[in-house]
């Protein structure tokens, strides 16, 4: 992999990054209410009615100037270093669409239930749908991997999940982006779905002991969707 290819690819992640960055402020959001286009604070507009519309990269308020959103360059610095290592991952084709793909939709998913412990339906679905179809284009186009491996991992990711949700209290948003998860992870193995299921909940323990460490209230809740994003683009682009 050429440094010009990472270097372009980490360019693009940053446009997906500043192009996320509305559809974050606009859904990090408390329940029940589903989204907003005005500052919390001041009341003013914010997401203006136009095809592409974009916040400021400081992650301030155009009007009052107070935080609104990710903080300042995260969700660009965030999507280039992910399209970075995507790049260095080595995948091609149409399997590499799908990990970029499902790198795209998790930056602003990971970033929103990091804000709210939310993982809203209007990219959760997109995330498995986009993923499920770009693997459909790799086992048509005959890439090495198994489309219905991919299909029975994202089912019984999901079911694995759907358990946790019941017994454990794991979020239904988590539920949902289960079957992207574990389709990329199910392509290339069955290996490869218990690898990167396992660092999404080890990363996430050991973030969790840190925070109760560094004092966090035990009883308060943590974002589990970043760690199922980070354990299974990692494992997926180490073996891809």
């Amino acid at each position: 992999m050429s440094v010009l290819s990472v270097a372009l690819s980490a360019a693009a992640g940053a446009l997906v990054g500043a192009a996320a960055r509305p559809m974050v402020f606009a859904r990090s959001v408390p329940a029940p209410a589903s989204w907003r286009t005005n500052c919390p604070h001041c009341g003013g507009a914010v997401i203006a009615r136009r095809p592409l519309p974009l916040l400021p990269v400081s992650g301030r308020c155009p009007t009052c100037a107070e935080r609104i959103g990710p903080p300042a360059l995260a969700a660009e610095v965030t999507a280039a270093a992910a399209f970075a290592a995507a790049a260095l991952g080595g995948a091609s084709g149409w399997l590499a669409a799908a990990q970029y793909w499902l790198a795209a939709c998790g930056i602003a998913l990971a970033l929103i239930d990091l804000a709210v412990q939310r993982l809203p339906d209007v990219l959760t679905l997109p995330a498995c749908a986009g993923t499920l179809l770009l693997l459909t284009g790799a086992a048509l186009a005959g890439e090495p991997g198994s489309l219905g491996r991919a299909a029975a991992a994202a089912g019984a990711l999901t079911t694995v999940f759907l358990l946790l949700a019941l017994v454990a209290g794991l979020g239904l948003g988590d539920v949902k982006l289960a079957p992207a998860v574990g389709a990329l992870l199910g392509w290339s193995s069955w290996t490869n779905v218990w690898w990167g299921t396992a660092a999404g909940f080890l990363v996430g323990a050991v973030c969790a002991v840190a925070l109760l460490a560094a004092g966090r209230n035990r009883r308060s809740q943590i974002a589990f969707g970043p760690f199922m994003i980070v354990g299974a683009l990692a494992v997926s682009l180490a073996t891809g």
